[in-house]
């Protein structure tokens, strides 16, 4: 069109960046194709005069984000057009930076509100979406409290955020509230509860839940039951929901599907039930099966199918340290420190890192952040000190370091040096040093933790639960753990 001579206009400018938009996880972006097209349509519109649309504008920022363009780039253009923003472009930027960095879309709607603008339900949705990924539902709740003064607390796609959002930040019971209180339920509804129960280890109030439904169930229905099943150890109630999607409702079971399926059977030691449902998938298996069959070998100390789905899955994501970790740590349980050094080589060579252990808590309204060791954090000392002391305490209630998590070819007082200063015992005993300082601050501590918990720290934190009296919640990479009072 361009290249006969065609003139175009703001309309047609909408149209193809709404196109671009919808190709970010195509073949054809391997090389940047798209993000290219992009910034050739971006300076077609500056030389046509074209730019200072601020819808044009709203567009061209959503299609750079989409196909992964820095998000400091997409927010310097936003910025180009101070003062000549509308809510729409208002909520775009939000929605951009809302999974990468939700603290700066937070600000944002905080700024937004500062300037008087009229928020609507889609950037009421979108801050929400933002709120999911904090470490308490403080945010959230600020939020809900605008919804409620701007009159939208009974649209049913806001409170569907709310649901979501409370959820993913820890507050199951003001989810539940929020769900209750609802008008009219659409299917967006009963599956944000049930991830929201799944996430919590709530499989039974998940499938009582589903007999609730009054709305024909999606696939994404499934996905959260039998992720509530599988956390929960409930192997029957998940074979008999996975049977009935195709018998009871039409639905044919997807990779996510059978990933939940052979997590559940892992879990639960029937590991040659769940080698037998992969050899039977009428797909090709991804690595996330690969790496929970992996888990489960682990777990139970099948090392002879593990070093296959290792295989497996270094291949279908051969920069992750998953493959290498887990069968390094196989090997050293059984004792075979040379294969498991070997392993560790094979890593080194390969330039494959290992994603490091993080954890956040959030103190007197700020969040402090933890690497292993606490090598970072301003009062490190201190939180040692105290550590050992815990340590100490907890020993005498029973506690044992559980050094089979963290076994190598090295002195076992070394290992439990290892495991004593992991993220998430740091950030506990800082919560813990500092609750005189915030005495409002309740009776729950809330981590959140970007890889999954080993079994040492679960031990941990169910036992320091029972020590301080308190109920302590760690959101690692995979759900919820509860530990309350000792359970």
């Amino acid at each position: 069109m361009y290249c006969n001579g065609i003139g175009f206009n703001s309309a047609t400018l909408l149209g193809v960046f709404s196109s671009l938009s919808q190709c970010s996880n195509t073949l054809d972006d391997i090389n940047n194709t798209h993000l290219r097209n992009c910034f050739q349509l971006h300076c077609l519109t500056i030389k046509n005069g074209l730019i200072s649309e601020v819808e044009v504008v709203t567009a061209l920022v959503k299609s750079y984000a989409n196909l992964g363009s820095h998000i400091s780039d997409c927010y310097r253009l936003f910025l180009d057009r101070s003062g000549q923003h509308d809510i729409v472009s208002w909520t775009a930027i939000i929605s951009v930076f809302a999974e990468c960095d939700p603290e700066q879309a937070f600000l944002l709607l905080c700024q937004l509100h500062r300037e008087n603008i009229v928020l609507d339900r889609h950037t009421f949705s979108i801050a929400l979406k933002a709120c999911a990924y904090f470490v308490t539902e403080q945010n959230a709740t600020a939020v809900h409290s605008q919804v409620i003064k701007h009159g939208f607390q009974d649209d049913t796609v806001v409170s569907n955020a709310l649901v979501h959002a409370y959820g993913r930040s820890g507050s199951l019971a003001l989810c539940e509230q929020v769900f209750d209180e609802m008008g009219r339920h659409d299917l967006v509804s009963w599956n944000s509860m049930l991830k929201s129960y799944a996430m919590h280890g709530r499989a039974k109030d998940a499938v009582e839940l589903f007999k609730r439904m009054d709305v024909h169930p999606d696939s994404a229905t499934f996905v959260a039951l039998l992720a509530a099943c599988s956390h929960a150890g409930l192997v029957e109630e998940g074979v008999e929901i996975f049977n009935s999607m195709t018998e009871s409702h039409g639905i044919s079971p997807q990779l996510d599907h059978y990933a939940c399926m052979v997590d559940l059977y892992g879990r639960a030691g029937k590991i040659l039930e769940a080698e037998k449902l992969i050899n039977k998938m009428p797909m090709k298996p991804d690595s996330v099966i690969w790496s929970s069959l992996l888990g489960s070998c682990r777990k139970h100390g099948e090392a002879g199918l593990a070093k296959l789905a290792a295989d497996k899955f270094k291949e279908l994501d051969p920069k992750n340290s998953l493959a290498y970790i887990q069968m390094s740590n196989i090997y050293s349980s059984g004792g075979s420190f040379i294969e498991a050094g070997l392993m560790r080589k094979e890593m080194r060579d390969s330039k494959v890192r290992k994603r490091p252990g993080l954890s956040w808590v959030e103190v007197g309204k700020q969040v402090h952040e933890f690497t292993s060791g606490g090598q970072h954090h301003p009062k490190r000392a201190a939180i040692l000190s105290r550590l050992e002391t815990l340590i100490g305490q907890l020993k005498e209630m029973g506690y044992a370091p559980e050094i089979s998590s963290a076994l190598h070819d090295i002195e076992v007082e070394h290992i439990e040096d290892q495991l004593f200063h992991h993220s998430e015992k740091m950030a506990l005993v800082f919560a813990i040093m500092n609750e005189a300082n915030f005495p409002g601050a309740g009776n729950v501590i809330k981590i959140m933790k970007n890889i999954r918990i080993c079994v040492d720290c679960h031990n941990f934190m169910k036992l320091a639960s029972k020590l301080f009296h308190k109920e302590i919640v760690v959101r690692d990479s995979n759900r919820f753990h509860h530990f309350k009072y000792g359970t």
